[in-house]
């Protein structure tokens, strides 16, 4: 119970985040205009060929077919372990995580950035759908990596993999011009907002499941 208070009282934080951080991309976007200014153009230079054909490789994975295929498979692979609590955390987190992003887009209704896009996409800005799917599932899969593999070094190598994908995806979407750097903090926001109060429940089950032997 000490625990799970602790990731509840932490997750209020991170919820907090968010909410200041939405009210100023609603009301006062403006006061954002020189901090995204100034990381998009850092990161994207003058778009070198190089650089483009790397980085749209990469935004790829946060697409919907890439990353429900990987997450099907994932969660096909965790059920065949019966690691049952292990498969709800990722299907239902990233669920969850849909319909958040979803409302929360219509809620802020945050117009793209105006600066030349190097692959075209539709919706609203704020928070990054691609940066909170991608950071939610490999925060879903370090959990999995800490709680499983006996190894410290796949362990470690693992879980450096998935949040390595996870921020290079999300800084794709900077690059190619259709996120603001802000729409990136949010969507990590929300996708570790998701994991903290997501946690004890799935901790809880876990623990009961496996006592009932109903999984591994």
């Amino acid at each position: 119970m000490k625990n799970s208070l602790k990731h509840y009282k932490n997750a209020s934080y991170i919820a907090l985040a968010f909410v200041i951080l939405g009210y100023v991309v609603k009301f006062y976007p403006a006061y954002l205009t020189g901090f995204d200014s100034a990381i998009q153009t850092a990161i994207r230079g003058d778009l070198p060929a190089m650089a483009s054909q790397f980085w749209t490789s990469i935004t790829v994975l946060g697409n919907v077919i890439p990353l429900f295929s990987l997450v099907f498979v994932l969660a096909v692979f965790f059920y065949w372990k019966s690691w049952k609590a292990e498969t709800c955390l990722l299907v239902g987190s990233l669920f969850l995580m849909m319909g958040a992003s979803t409302a929360l887009k219509f809620l802020y209704q945050r117009p793209r950035p105006t600066i030349e896009w190097v692959i075209s996409t539709i919706g609203y800005s704020f928070p990054s759908w691609h940066t909170a799917a991608t950071m939610l599932v490999a925060g879903v899969l370090t959990i999995v990596l800490y709680q499983r593999c006996q190894s410290k070094f796949w362990r470690y190598f693992g879980q450096i993999l998935v949040i390595g994908l996870a921020i290079l995806v999300a800084i794709s979407r900077i690059y190619i011009g259709v996120h603001f750097p802000t729409d990136i903090i949010g969507g990590w926001l929300l996708a570790l907002l998701l994991l903290l109060g997501l946690y004890p429940t799935y901790d809880r089950y876990r623990f009961i499941w496996r006592f009932q032997s109903k999984q591994k």
